[in-house]
């Protein structure tokens, strides 16, 4: 299988140094027995493994001690590579990589500031799609405080429940009123219609033998 493939190395060991990528199935670590071997103490056993598909390699870590990084970000799950991207064992190993086959690649050199040059580009072009991408955000989000404006319209039914209050008040006390009203009516009647001889035994104070022969025995 020709190399479609390459890492090429940014910080680590051997700077600049170009690592091919070839078979199905590449084994990155500090083994002896990798593919692709690395002798740095950020690098486990084995680290990384790569699976070959149709469109290119997949990137899998192996539960390594120190992680792997694909733009700054850890793996975990497998990741597809596209050309440019930086992949990174741990804090001190950084690989970029780059296809073989396109003839818009960055051109392959032993050289570190070669390597250094090829990763500025595909960074600087990497943060493109983000900006476009958030910038329609912020043009929705003011449309949204617009229903807030209908919410004090529900404390407005609140305020009749105070003259409920008051008229039932009300009503009670027209009601006690007029049975006081009956009551006092009552008794007016009662002592209206009363004999004589009620009001001079219960009132004997007042109405005097003397003064109302009506009361004398």
């Amino acid at each position: 299988m020709t190399a479609k493939f390459q890492f090429v190395m940014r910080s680590g060991p051997t700077p600049g140094k170009v690592y091919p990528l070839e078979g199905p199935e590449i084994i990155i670590g500090r083994d002896n027995t990798s593919s692709l071997m690395i002798n740095d103490a950020e690098v486990s056993r084995k680290h990384t493994r790569l699976v070959w598909q149709s469109l290119g390699y997949v990137i899998e870590d192996l539960g390594s001690t120190n992680g792997t990084f694909v733009d700054g970000v850890r793996l975990s799950a497998p990741f597809v590579l596209r050309g440019g991207e930086s992949i990174s064992l741990g804090e001190n190993i950084v690989l970029i990589y780059e296809s073989t086959s396109d003839p818009d690649a960055t051109v392959l050199s032993t050289s570190a500031s070669a390597v250094k040059q090829a990763v500025a580009q595909a960074t600087a072009q990497a943060p493109k799609p983000d900006v476009q991408t958030a910038a329609p955000q912020p043009e929705s989000t003011p449309v949204k405080p617009a229903p807030s404006r209908p919410a004090p319209a529900n404390s407005a039914p609140v305020h009749p429940a105070a003259p409920k209050k008051s008229k039932k008040s009300m009503v009670i006390l027209l009601v006690i009123l007029l049975l006081i009203l009956c009551v006092c009516g009552a008794i007016a009647i009662y002592l209206y219609r009363a004999p004589i001889s009620f009001w001079c035994t219960n009132f004997s104070f007042y109405f005097k033998p003397e003064l109302y022969p009506q009361c004398m025995p």
